[in-house]
């Protein structure tokens, strides 16, 4: 794939996460499982946006924090700081006092850009109906957009897609290396499309801007979906979601929920939707009950694993300006009795409460916590559920499952046949 970048966001890099504790010993990540065209230290991570494009001499370049009503398709190329794919691994299993590599953005390309929403319509027999020029444009695209994830599971035999969202005060960049990160780690055994919106206003209301962005684009990410879902060739599609980012990705699937419900069909055959991940969520726990859990979204999963922080110092304040609680930050006492267990039990709703992540990685613990890590990489790479042999958490009296700081450590056997994908 070739690949370009003209802008000085691709020199910018950041630090690869520590890695996942269950690697520290030197073993159980699977490099040998590893797709030959991915055993490489410059990869493809790719991109679905509705930020504003960044433009130099007519050519994308990059994105920023405004608003799109044209949904962007393209790749970007990060690199691994490591000489090559052996010293790479062994980097993946250093301890924290070893070489961590750095990940950057070396180069950028938007593959095809979809017209502007809403699509023009015209009234016809009482409906309003786009119109055959349009929808042809934009089926067009859609097929360009299908036939390169086509290509790329023809390329590289991976069949799942992992797909991540971004929260509040991310730039493109961030989101493309936080995804390279998740991927990296979970084995490499998926396409990796990050969903990225135009999160990252700055100033003292960048938060309540990233807010209403978030809704802005929950349109494009429910389109963004289905697209995916229509791919045959596709079986899979995992979903991480960060802060805001679980609004997004939450109210597109609720969308898709009922939409193909009303059209007959069983969601989570059709969505093709497998585990979803949401970490230190900023949702409304009530909200959530009254949209989500009573329009049953989690039947369209195999599981649901929601990660609370009790110390996430960025959702207390959300909690704060908000006056209602947040899902990551939630307790047993801001549900009703036997509301978590019921959730567990009907609708495979995991709450995992994560120990010891305070102060700055109070909020981005998902993505910095060597534990928190390690369970996510579980979760996705052996589709266990939470208690087992293979995710080892324990559960507390309340019913929500805890990650202690040292996890999974001794108590992980060795994983050495995975999950047929």
């Amino acid at each position: 794939m070739v690949l370009a970048c003209g802008l000085a966001a691709c020199s910018m890099g950041v630090q690869l996460s520590q890695p996942p504790n269950l690697y520290l010993d030197g073993r159980n990540y699977p490099a040998s499982l590893v797709p030959e065209v991915l055993q490489v230290v410059d990869a493809p991570i790719f991109y679905v946006t509705d930020r504003a494009p960044v433009r130099t001499e007519g050519r994308v370049t990059g994105y920023g924090t405004g608003r799109s009503d044209a949904m962007a398709f393209g790749a970007t190329q990060i690199r691994f700081g490591a000489v090559d794919w052996e010293d790479l691994v062994a980097r993946t299993h250093v301890d924290r006092g070893g070489r961590i590599s750095r990940l950057d953005l070396v180069a950028l390309r938007e593959i095809t850009r979809f017209p502007d929403i809403p699509l023009p319509a015209r009234r016809q027999s009482g409906e309003l109906r786009v119109t055959p020029e349009a929808r042809s444009e934009y089926e067009a695209i859609t097929r360009e957009f299908q036939n390169a994830i086509r290509a790329e599971v023809q390329r590289t035999g991976n069949r799942r897609i992992l797909v991540y969202v971004h929260g509040v005060s991310n730039e493109f960049d961030n989101s493309v290396q936080t995804l390279a990160n998740l991927w990296h780690f979970t084995g490499r055994r998926s396409i990796p499309v990050s969903f990225t919106w135009p999160a990252g206003n700055a100033g003292l209301l960048g938060y309540f801007r990233d807010r209403e962005a978030a809704d802005f684009s929950v349109y494009h990410a429910k389109e963004f979906l289905r697209m995916l879902a229509e791919i045959p060739e596709v079986e899979d599609i995992d979903i991480v979601a960060h802060s805001r980012g679980t609004s997004v990705m939450t109210q597109a699937l609720r969308e898709m929920v009922i939409y193909n419900r009303g059209k007959g069909l069983r969601p989570k055959l059709a969505m093709k939707t497998g585990t979803l991940i949401l970490a230190a969520a900023d949702l409304d726990i009530g909200v959530v009950r009254q949209r989500l859990a009573s329009e049953r979204v989690s039947e369209a999963f195999e599981q649901i694993n929601i990660y609370v922080n009790p110390d996430d110092v960025a959702l207390r304040l959300s909690s704060f300006l908000t006056k209602y609680p947040r899902v990551g930050v939630a307790g047993a006492d801001d549900f009703k009795p036997n509301e978590l267990a019921v959730e567990r039990k009907q609708g495979l709703t995991h709450f995992i409460r994560v120990e010891g992540a305070s102060g700055s990685g109070s909020h981005s613990y998902f993505r910095n916590n060597p534990a928190v890590l390690s369970d996510i990489v579980l979760a996705l790479r052996t589709r266990a559920f939470p208690g087992g042999t293979l995710r080892p958490l324990e559960e507390d009296p309340d019913t929500i499952w805890r990650l202690q700081p040292n996890y999974p450590l001794e108590r992980l056997p060795n994983l050495i046949v995975e999950v047929e994908r």
